[in-house]
């Protein structure tokens, strides 16, 4: 048992931002925006793959995929984070609703981790191996690299609940934070975390360092083979379809590893100046990145766009010839 045993809780306070009335009312109405069009987004990408022939490829399998995880990620932190900001920026939750939020938490980001590991080895098969792509990337092997994904990460979320409701919490319950994070829960335990904390080092190690290595081995080779193109021209057009997957994979891994392999985080979390860059990087990928990654493939990828061009085309004509 820790030092601090007092009063066994059952409600937290999250703090969330703290600001002064007149930015919360505008970081309100921006957060609103952005959750608006990141579902709409992330919709609009899983109707498109859904519906366009012309996109039932692999890379777009993963990318709706992507899109689900993105939609279940900011469901799960910016409702109760817009929530408490009009509450005065604190929101009350129950223990077994604030385990529940990082339940779903840790699906989408390990599911994440893995699907764009997933995206980076079709993009290493369609450079690298390009003869065997249908055979190595086909219907039946997408759908077990899927499946395989979400399962993976429903049994890690499992995992953390299950090990989380052995706790006991204990006063202050205050969470200095927008969203229930494991850090910050951990502190408000009375009981020994030590195997706890272990355990969650080894399954980020896992699911967080090992799909990056991949990825980075993936590119390494993505890299070689773009070099020994002849033509800068076809140098460019190859980088250029994994591209956007670089951009979303550099924006996700470089703040989600910082604050969740930071050594000696949990001594870090009363210092103000680091609860706020943590609060900030923490909103990059639980809120930024969610909207980012549909707008960045669409903006960078010529078959989305083509699509879209048509759809709005479309659209114009019938209303045209409707009048």
């Amino acid at each position: 048992m820790n030092e601090k045993n007092t009063t066994i809780i059952t409600v937290v306070h999250l703090l969330g931002f703290q600001t002064p009335h007149a930015a919360t009312c505008f970081l309100f109405f921006l957060f609103l925006l952005m959750y608006y069009v990141t579902i709409c987004a992330n919709l609009l990408i899983i109707s498109l793959v859904s519906h366009s022939k012309s996109l039932h490829s692999p890379m777009y399998f993963f990318l709706s995929q992507l899109s689900v995880t993105d939609i279940l990620l900011s469901t799960d932190v910016l409702p109760n984070m817009l929530h408490s900001m009009l509450e005065n920026n604190t929101a009350i939750i129950s223990i077994s609703n604030c385990i529940t939020q990082f339940y779903f938490f840790a699906v989408s980001e390990t599911s994440e981790c893995l699907l764009l590991t997933a995206m980076a080895y079709d993009r290493y098969v369609a450079i690298c191996k390009p003869l065997h792509y249908t055979l190595l990337m086909s219907h039946q092997f997408c759908w077990i690299l899927v499946i395989t994904s979400w399962s993976l990460s429903f049994l890690v979320g499992l995992i953390y609940t299950i090990e989380m409701s052995k706790l006991q919490f204990c006063s202050p319950n205050v969470i200095n934070h927008f969203f229930c994070d494991l850090d910050p829960i951990l502190q408000l335990s009375c009981s020994d975390t030590t195997i706890f904390q272990l355990q969650s080092t080894l399954t980020s190690v896992f699911f967080a360092c090992t799909p990056v290595t991949i990825i980075i081995i993936s590119y390494v080779y993505i890299i070689v083979t773009i070099f020994e193109i002849p033509s800068i021209t076809g140098q460019q057009k190859v980088f250029s379809t994994c591209s956007s997957h670089l951009t979303v994979v550099s924006m996700f891994y470089g703040t989600l590893l910082f604050v969740y392999l930071v050594p000696k985080r949990g001594q870090l979390l009363e210092i103000t100046k680091f609860v706020s860059l943590l609060k900030f990087l923490s909103i990059l990928y639980t809120a930024l990145t969610p909207l980012m990654n549909p707008i960045i493939y669409s903006l960078r990828n010529k078959d989305l766009k083509q699509v879209i061009d048509r759809i709005v085309n479309n659209f114009f004509k019938f209303h045209l010839h409707k009048k």
